[in-house]
């Protein structure tokens, strides 16, 4: 059983990072190496920090993790230090523990009971749990290939090699499928590769994760834009069933803003992926914030994922702008009452790094330096009106006073809209839904038969941890089209509302 005055002896820490200068002067991880044995340690008094609630809800309840997974079990294997027991336990419910210890915002921390009052010390660090015993379970071998042990005969196609595609793909190739991913980019990983910068996950993790796929038997094929490099009829003749995992990459742009035509004005997938492909030994990125002052227009992840790329970049300045007020340091009980998701001010590394933001603005009027090019942002505060009766919220601007920042660089980073239009969709006789997406039925089908969807594909934009439950989802749907029936885990339904994250 658990400890039950761990959270009494222990109060909750958070991994050490490295120093800015240190940080600035690479793309590698921000967090600091520390020797396996010293980081076991730390992380087993954290795990100690868990009660093991009658009802956990930061895996149940419909607040906590989509995938199900089982914290507390976990949580307790590691205070005891029994790390293979604990990998089982996480490998039971997560393909990929490493992706989300390190790219999830943990909503199951947010459904910790020790969560509801900071006089417990906070949430147990369930994510750096979770991100250490994915690490000791590959330093001690404890992942390895599980190769199928019959072959069903069937083939599948899974087409987008995100965290969606992988999970799907790696879940039927282990119930005895035949599964090729087909990726169109040159490299398998999709916004894990091109989307997450560097310094957020090194690219080798994601590689030997691909190399485990490999040797259970997943196919890949690369520089292959299905419906164009392979027909659909071609794919329709090859596979019994088609997963599309295609993600929801098209970019929310700004188009009312006086000035949005000038050149240096970018969406911010514009920079991040060539900045990827940078340190991926491409040369040098079409987009670089090098010796510019920048101005990040959106608060969200994507946005400090540009911050943090501006910075090592060289940026002479880097300034993010939102347009809410900044959010209280703490939970408001009665805007977001425990176990939701809270509303608070989240800074991220790149945040403590350089730079600054601004909250309750917004851009009046791009700047043009006379040539074409954009040269300073206008800005003007702000506050968001919502409709009570549509919903549809209206930026009103406060005050008549106007600031000028200097700005070579803007980069949007405002969201997704949904789903690329692309030949395939069409091939395949599929339209879009007013939100963007591809939609299905109860078995995650869509009107084209043996055709299922997953991921942002599916839900819009959305988490890595809710891209990989419905990749395991869409796999047991797969799975039973293909054979009857299913054995294999399906964590969420297609109508799973993220109700901890909005």
């Amino acid at each position: 059983m658990a400890d039950p005055n761990g959270f009494v002896k222990y109060r909750r820490e958070e991994p050490k990072k490295k120093s800015k200068e240190d940080r600035l002067a690479s793309w590698g991880e921000v967090y600091a190496d520390v020797e396996p044995g010293e980081r076991n340690e730390a992380v087993r008094t954290q795990a100690s920090r868990c009660m093991d609630c009658g009802i956990p809800f930061c895996h149940s309840g419909g607040s906590g993790c989509p995938l199900g997974n089982l914290i507390p079990e976990w949580n307790d294997l590691v205070r005891r230090g029994d790390w293979a027991a604990a990998s089982d336990r996480l490998h039971a419910t997560n393909n990929f523990p490493e992706f989300t210890g390190k790219l999830c915002p943990a909503p199951c921390e947010a459904g910790c009971v020790l969560s509801i009052s900071a006089a417990s010390g906070g949430a147990v660090a369930i994510k750096r749990v979770e991100q250490t015993i994915a690490d000791q379970s590959w330093e001690q071998g404890y992942v390895q290939p599980h190769a199928a042990e019959v072959s069903s005969g069937q083939r599948v196609a899974v087409v987008g090699s995100g965290p969606a595609g992988l999970a799907a793909a790696q879940q039927l190739t282990r119930a005895g499928h035949e599964v090729t991913v087909f990726e169109r980019d040159d490299r398998l990983g999709g916004l894990l590769r091109y989307g997450i910068p560097e310094f957020k996950m090194e690219k080798k993790v994601l590689d030997r994760r691909l190399a485990q796929l490999r040797k259970e038997g997943t196919r890949f094929v690369t520089g292959c834009e299905v419906g164009v490099d392979l027909t659909v009829e071609d794919l329709r003749a090859r596979y019994d069933a088609v997963v599309l995992a295609v993600g929801a990459l098209r970019g929310r742009d700004d188009t009312t803003t006086e000035g949005r035509g000038l050149a240096g004005i970018h969406l911010a997938m514009e920079h991040l992926v060539p900045a990827n492909k940078f340190v991926e030994g491409d040369g040098p990125p079409s987009v670089d914030a090098g010796g510019k002052h920048v101005v990040i227009i959106g608060g969200g992840d994507t946005g400090a994922d540009s911050y943090g790329t501006a910075t090592r970049q060289g940026a002479l300045s880097v300034t993010q702008l939102d347009q809410y007020p900044i959010p209280p340091s703490t939970r408001d009980d009665e805007r977001s009452p425990w176990p939701t998701w809270p509303y608070i001010l989240r800074t991220y590394p790149a945040h403590e790094e350089a730079g600054e933001r601004k909250f309750a603005v917004a851009v009046k009027r791009f700047v043009d330096d006379g040539a074409g090019h954009v040269k300073a942002v206008e800005l003007q505060q702000v506050r968001v009106v919502k409709d009570p009766e549509t919903g549809r919220r209206e930026v009103v601007p406060t005050s008549d006073e106007v600031e000028v920042l200097p700005a070579d660089l803007v980069l949007l980073a405002i969201g997704f809209e949904g789903v690329e239009e692309m030949p395939l969709l069409e091939g395949l006789g599929l339209s879009l839904t007013r939100r963007g997406t591809l939609s299905c039925g109860a078995d995650w089908q869509t009107s084209s038969p043996g055709v299922f969807v997953c991921g942002d594909a599916h839900r819009g934009a959305s988490l890595v941890v809710w891209a990989i439950a419905e990749g395991r989802s869409v796999a047991n749907a797969v799975d039973a089209f293909l054979t009857g029936a299913s054995d294999l885990p399906a964590p969420v339904h297609p109508t799973a509302l993220p109700l901890a994250v909005v």
